[in-house]
Parts: structure tokens; sequence; C-alpha cells
């Protein structure tokens, strides 16, 4: 079976959107029963074929009656695809597990456990754990350059008037680095603090040499330019009332910060800081991806792999 991509929507609409619609009616079209999720897990995860561990070469395989594997038909060794995947010995048919990446890739802010429970019928403690191990599935951590923003962010707490920043002492928030590449990807981190060498040390490993780094007024930036990566270190002054001065600002981080406090104050309403990351990378993801021409469903899909 082909690998799930936007030439087969194409065909059917006769369209060719910014990012392909893939509706229910195109899952249920694709993925009618567990057989046709593990076909395509199969053309998905061995595209040249499957190689048989006992004859050590590529080999015809057919798919076992009984078992969500396919035989070597010399040797009858079996296969087994979902076999160190996110499904890996997992109960819940494979079909709902489909259907469960269907439903966080098709919101833009995001789905529940809860929500998942109640969509597909299995346990809230199911539910949870096929929520999370999909989530694990999106973490990017590819450094950015170029023109990159860099911002600070607090999760949690109450706002202290007239600033998001906490107050000395205050352990409810819980901060995280904002690094956006302009017309690019964005990376989010939970951090311990935020300090100079908290700060630095985030822009040196998720940030490429010679970049352009763009900050606000905050003293701990102070090092980035005369940092041995050679960066082009340029400061607007928020606390000024100065957001853009020519190509100066951070507006780009600021406009993902508003998506992810809106999502997840929407959505999940509370997250504690245990999960927090899993968040970020999910909310990054769809960032990242927003300019993709197949639909979200399909990138979701691909970034499934044996461990």
């Amino acid at each position: 079976m082909a690998v799930l991509g936007m030439g087969d929507i194409q065909g059917r609409n006769n369209i060719q959107p910014k990012q392909q619609k893939f509706t229910i009616n195109h899952f249920n079209g694709m993925f009618p029963d567990d057989a046709s999720c593990l076909e395509w897990l199969r053309g998905y995860l061995y595209p040249e074929g499957i190689t048989c561990k006992l004859c050590n070469k590529v080999t015809k395989h057919h798919r076992d009656g009984k078992r969500p594997s396919y035989s070597c038909d010399i040797c009858g060794h079996h296969e087994h695809p979902t076999a160190n995947t996110i499904f890996h010995k997992s109960p819940t048919p494979l079909r709902l597990w489909f259907y469960a990446i269907y439903l966080m890739a098709s919101t833009h802010c995001g789905i529940s456990a809860k929500q998942i429970q109640r969509e597909t019928g299995v346990t809230y403690k199911t539910a949870w754990r096929m929520f999370h191990q999909i989530r694990a599935l999106l973490s990017e951590t590819e450094p950015v350059g170029g023109s990159v923003e860099v911002d600070e962010a607090y999760h949690g707490g109450k706002r202290k008037k007239g600033t998001g920043r906490p107050m000395v002492g205050d352990k409810t928030k819980i901060p995280i680095l904002g690094i956006a590449q302009r017309h690019g990807r964005v990376i989010a981190k939970t951090i311990p603090d935020c300090t100079s060498g908290t700060l630095l040390k985030a822009v040196k490993e998720h940030v490429l040499p010679k970049s352009t780094v763009y900050t606000d007024e905050l003293k701990s930036y102070g090092g980035i330019g005369t940092m041995k990566n050679q960066y082009n270190h340029r400061r607007i002054n928020h606390t000024s009332g100065v957001y853009v001065m020519g190509d100066i600002h951070t507006n780009t981080v600021e406009g993902f910060w508003s998506l992810l406090k809106r999502g997840i104050g929407g959505t999940y309403h509370a997250v504690s800081q245990k999960y927090l990351q899993s968040y970020l990378d999910e909310y990054s993801f769809r960032y990242n991806h927003r300019d993709d021409t197949q639909p979200m469903f399909t990138t979701f899909l691909e970034q499934i792999e044996k461990a």
C-alpha cells in the first residue's frame, strides 16, 4: 500500500489548497479497519520491503491471518511492524490508535485525553497513555539560524501586576524559553531559571553560529553579542514602550506565546511542570509544520518510527 500523501487527496478533490484537508470521510475510507492501518505501517516503515532476519535479505512476506505480523515466504519468520513503536504490545486496536492521531492532528489548539476517551470509547487511563505516546513523537530539536528571536515566558501561578515575571521566591511560575526563526521554525523549552548562564547556554545549543539574535532588554541576554559563536545581538526596549524599531522586534516569538497560552488555557486549563515540555513540543510541532502542503494527519503519522 502506498504511503499516505497529499496526492491521495488531490486526486479526489481536484484542488490544491495550501494545506490539504483530511476529513473524517477520508480517514474512514483509507483506514476502515486494523488491517488497513497495519498495511500502511508496513509500507511506511519498510519502503524497500521487509528484510528477513533469518534469510538476511529482503524477501516476500505475506500477512498472517491471526496476528498483526507478516511472515517470510521462504523461512516463515515473523516480522511485527508495530514492534518497538508507540503501538508496541498495546492491546488497543490499531485503528483506534490511528483515530486518536487523527483527532490530535485535526485541531489547531490540541485535544484533551478526556476527549480522546469520549471519541474512542477506551478507558481514561488508556486514552492518557495514547495521548502522551503520540505527543512523544513530536519533539524537534534541530537548531535554527538566520534571523532569530529569543524571549522568555512563564507558565502557571498568578500574574504580578505590570509584568509576567515572577516575584522573588515565587516557584509557581515555570520559565519557558522561546526561540523563533523569522519565517521559519520555533523551539520552546522549559528552563530552570532565567539567569544569564541558563539563557546563554540555551541560545548556544539551539541557535546556529553567526545568526542575528533579537531579544528584549532583559539583562540576562547581555552576553549574547560576546559569545564565541559570533552572534549579532540586537535589542528592543519594551520597558520604554518601544516594540518595533525597523527590523528590531520580538513579535514572531510573542505571536507564538499568544497561540500557546490560548491553546493551553482554552483546552487544558492547567498543565503540570512534569508534562509541560510535551505540550510545548506539540504546539511547536504544529507551528513548524503550518505551511506543509500535506495534511497535518500525514505529518503526524510520518513521525512514527521504530526505537
